[in-house]
């Protein structure tokens, strides 16, 4: 039983909470507690609240996430692989998004190659407790071992954007 999660939460409950790749109630309402709290930046430095715009409502939808240094860039990683909202938003919003941790940074995030990403995860794995459950390979394991999974887990190069996002017209939203 995986018990090196933050929180005291084990990564079995890690794991129910976002069955089928969708955050369950529970999870949604800690997310939001996680996003407000650092957001303001009562967190460690690289723990942010991601702020893009909702790909069908345009509402701003704000996601908890950990940033990732590595060889002097920063990252972010999409624990739940291809299907989270969060991705698909930032795709709609061509990368445009904002970044909060005590001050909004206007960022652009750009997807990073399959090729690219596996000392990437390693990293995000050594930063993100959180995380552990749900990328199937140990945070201690060879890079070998990550490049084998990169495909399923978008990783985002963040660079500076002073151009605010573009939010998209119509429809419903999901978070």
């Amino acid at each position: 039983m995986d018990t090196s999660s933050a929180g005291g939460l084990t990564g079995r409950h890690r794991r129910w909470m976002y069955r089928g790749g969708r955050p369950n109630w529970l999870a949604r309402l800690m997310n939001r507690f996680a996003a407000r709290q650092f957001s303001v930046g009562l967190a460690p430095p690289n723990w942010m609240t991601l702020e893009v715009p909702g790909r069908r409502t345009g509402r701003t939808v704000e996601v908890p996430v950990v940033v990732a240094d590595h060889e002097g860039e920063q990252f972010l990683v999409s624990m739940l692989g291809e299907d989270a909202n969060w991705v698909r938003n930032v795709r709609a919003a061509g990368g445009r998004a904002v970044l909060r941790h005590g001050r909004r940074e206007q960022v652009r995030l750009d997807e990073v190659p399959v090729a690219q990403r596996a000392p990437i995860l390693r990293r995000y794995l050594a930063l993100a407790p959180g995380a552990r459950a749900h990328l199937p390979v140990d945070r201690h394991a060879p890079v070998t071992e990550f490049a084998a999974i990169a495909a399923r887990f978008p990783v985002f190069r963040i660079t500076p954007d002073p151009r605010p996002p573009d939010p998209p017209a119509g429809g419903a939203e999901a978070h």
